[in-house]
């Protein structure tokens, strides 16, 4: 006979997304219930990466996971940015001691102007969207992993 169901469900699973830049670093939260990810801040880069605001966030949030973006080239080559990208994905995971996923982040950043451009023609962006952007970079770059996990 099978055991009664205790109706508790499995926590989902949350996760933080980085896209890496140089000068920004685009930051979202996503759910794997849903599949669903909402861009959160941008960290600005002044001297280096600012490891205090990244620990910030990663303890105000708590994910089970992190994700960073990989760029590629449109024919899937490895770039410059892409070494650097790796670095910064093995250091959060020697840094906060939880798993790091690349995801592939061809067109996120374009794909993000386009929300933006949108919005504007739509009469919805606001001053300062720009900034945004790589914030929702990172939102698109979580969705599409979401959608085909590595």
């Amino acid at each position: 006979m099978p055991e009664p169901d205790s109706g508790a469900a499995p926590p989902p699973k949350t996760y933080l997304a980085f896209d890496f830049g140089e000068r920004r670093i685009g930051v979202a939260i996503g759910q794997a219930l849903t599949r669903t990810a909402t861009p959160l801040e941008v960290v600005q880069q002044r001297s280096g990466t600012d490891w205090a605001r990244l620990e910030q966030l990663i303890q105000q949030w708590q994910p089970d996971a992190l994700v960073v973006g990989v760029p590629l080239t449109e024919d899937g080559a490895e770039q410059p940015m892409t070494k650097r990208a790796r670095r910064f994905a093995r250091q959060l995971e020697g840094r906060f001691g939880r798993a790091v996923y690349l995801a592939d982040e061809r067109y996120s950043s374009a794909d993000a102007k386009a929300r933006f451009a949108a919005q504007r023609a739509a009469g919805g962006a606001r001053r300062g969207a720009a900034r945004r952007e790589d914030a929702v970079a990172a939102q698109i770059i979580l969705e599409n992993w979401f959608a085909n996990p590595a």
